[in-house]
């Protein structure tokens, strides 16, 4: 069965049905590094947080979900090895690892091989397994930036909590639905053709 015939077919992810190629792959892993980095940009300042509100989350979750967890792990890897050597692409025009927020770049890796290796297995298809899949992608974000807050900043897991999760939440939610009404609807589109 060709991937032309079954658009929705398990085991796939939306990447997979460009034609297969090498060159497919790089494009696509240099885009996703170039599209979360370009999302970073998209910051608002949190009262009280030195850590701001970006898109570069849900670019991240969206490229891990769309390319799948090898091209998705790629792509955040060269989004932040290019950052640390001083491509200044995270939050804010930012680079380097000396950031307190980097341990969300961190995060944002494991959360896009995550979200990946669910979307291969169909958790992109509908609204409420792609609910799931954003919301398990944050929380792995979460686990790694706020402690990597916490001791980069010196703070208590209260104070780090206080100031890396909580203002953020109602932010997640809105990422969550965005992609809640995105991912399933490509896979539908794709199904009618």
């Amino acid at each position: 069965m060709s991937t032309a015939t079954a658009p929705t077919s398990t085991g796939q992810v939306l990447a997979d049905l460009l034609p297969a190629s090498r060159v497919r792959d790089v494009a696509l892993v240099v885009g996703g590094a170039v599209l979360t980095g370009v999302a970073a940009q998209i910051a608002v300042p949190v009262p009280g947080s030195p850590v701001p509100v970006t898109g570069q989350t849900f670019a991240a979750l969206l490229v891990g979900t769309a390319l799948g967890a090898g091209r998705g792990f790629f792509a955040l890897a060269l989004y932040a090895l290019a950052g640390v050597v001083g491509v200044p692409w995270f939050a804010e025009g930012g680079s380097g690892a000396g950031m307190v927020s980097f341990g969300y770049v961190l995060g944002l890796l494991l959360a896009s091989t995550a979200v990946g290796a669910l979307a291969r297995r169909g958790a992109d298809r509908s609204v409420l397994r792609t609910a799931g899949t954003m919301l398990l992608g944050e929380a792995i974000i979460y686990a790694v930036g706020v402690p990597y807050l916490a001791y980069a900043a010196g703070m208590s897991a209260s104070a780090a909590v206080a100031a890396g999760l909580t203002p953020f939440l109602i932010g997640d939610a809105v990422k969550a639905a965005l992609a809640m009404g995105l991912l399933p609807t490509a896979w539908k589109l794709l199904d009618r053709r």
